[in-house]
């Protein structure tokens, strides 16, 4: 499944800087590439360790992990819902993605201009919503011309369309985004064609200094108050810092500067990571002599939905699926191994597939 998470923040925050150090990121010993699609759009690999330690066992001719779609999106301005600065483009880029990174400057720096002359995430935050805001009000208010008709008709689908949209209108004119406006989840269907901007997943990643990196500071204090209240989650990394180890070539070096500074892991690992779970997807692996592979699932995705993921048929003529959990996988080191001690499972139509499952599946077409 493509996924695509796009960064968003006022110009100087950070966000192409972080965009610059994904694009030379090298997670993992395995040294996954990234891949520049466009100039503002790159793949990147998920890290995962269990890839590579399921590789480390299997010893397979290719290795393949999960990917997202990175995507830089132009600097917003203030009045871009109205076509000011790149305007229609930029909200164009958003609706795109499944997901928003939204980079928040919470450092102060003399030498680092600020667009609006001082520090204030939480006013830079507003800025960008009221933006997305208003263009999604835009296109809620357009529907709602279309089906008020069908609704004034008695049409029971028209009325019940024209109820859930009059309920986003309300709410965006509140200033509020969509996806906390009081709408059932099976209600959403009825704007779901309009790809509303602020109905997508939202992560805010505090760019902070040095200093702050472990203690943070009030600028973080403020953004997670703010987050707490919208139900969103926070990140908090230095770009300066990334940026100095996106330049480091071999990984001994990368993690012996990590060790400098006391991290455990660089913040574009958290970064590709916390994505990955906003949108709250899940891993399985198939492993053989020829290949050792990451799928992408939601999560509570049916064992035939997952096998649809590596091809259509495999759903259709779905039989049954062998499954081992990886812990047991990595101790008994094999498939022969787990079959020898029963710790294969053989599951049906009715499996929730689990992070970690390694699978087979058995089909007929």
């Amino acid at each position: 499944m493509a996924l695509k998470c796009g960064i968003v923040g006022l110009p100087n925050v950070g966000k192409s800087t972080l965009f610059n150090c994904l694009s030379n990121a090298r997670a993992q010993a395995a040294n996954f590439p990234f891949c520049t699609i466009e100039p503002n759009v790159g793949v990147i690999t998920v890290p995962d360790a269990r890839l590579n330690k399921l590789a480390e066992l299997v010893k397979p001719e290719r290795l393949v992990p999960n990917t997202i779609e990175i995507v830089d999106i132009a600097g917003l301005v203030k009045g871009a819902s109205k076509g000011e600065g790149l305007g229609n483009k930029f909200l164009g880029n958003i609706r795109e993605t499944d997901a928003v990174l939204h980079v928040l400057r919470c450092f102060s720096d003399d030498n680092v201009v600020h667009v609006h002359g001082h520090v204030d995430p939480i006013r830079d935050k507003e800025i960008i919503d009221i933006e997305l805001q208003l263009k999604d009000l835009e296109s809620v208010e357009k529907k709602l011309q279309k089906v008020e008709r069908a609704a004034k008709t008695g049409d029971k689908e028209g009325k019940l369309a024209f109820d859930v949209l009059s309920r986003y209108k309300q709410h965006l004119e509140q200033g509020l985004s969509a996806r906390t406006a009081p709408v059932e989840a099976e209600e959403r269907e009825h704007a779901a064609d309009l790809f509303l901007l602020t109905e997508k997943p939202v992560m805010y990643v505090c760019n902070v200094d040095e200093a702050a990196l472990k203690t943070e500071n009030a600028y973080v204090e403020q953004v997670r108050k703010m987050a707490e209240a919208e139900g969103a989650g926070v990140l908090v990394i230095c770009a300066a810092i990334e940026s100095d180890i996106a330049e480091l070539e071999s990984y001994e070096d990368r993690q012996l500067f990590l060790e400098d500074l006391g991290l455990a892991e660089s913040g574009v690992e958290k970064l590709i990571r916390a994505a990955y779970k906003l949108l709250k997807l899940q891993t399985y692996f198939t492993a053989g002599e020829k290949e050792v592979r990451a799928w992408t699932i939601a999560e509570g995705t049916l064992a035939p939905q997952a096998a649809g993921v590596i091809h259509t048929d495999f759903e259709k003529g779905f039989i049954k699926a062998e499954v081992i959990h990886y812990a047991d996988f990595v101790q008994y080191g094999s498939w022969p191994a787990c079959r020898e001690v029963g710790k294969v499972g053989i599951e049906g139509k009715s499996y929730v597939v689990q992070d970690g499952d390694i699978m087979l599946f058995r089909f007929n077409v």
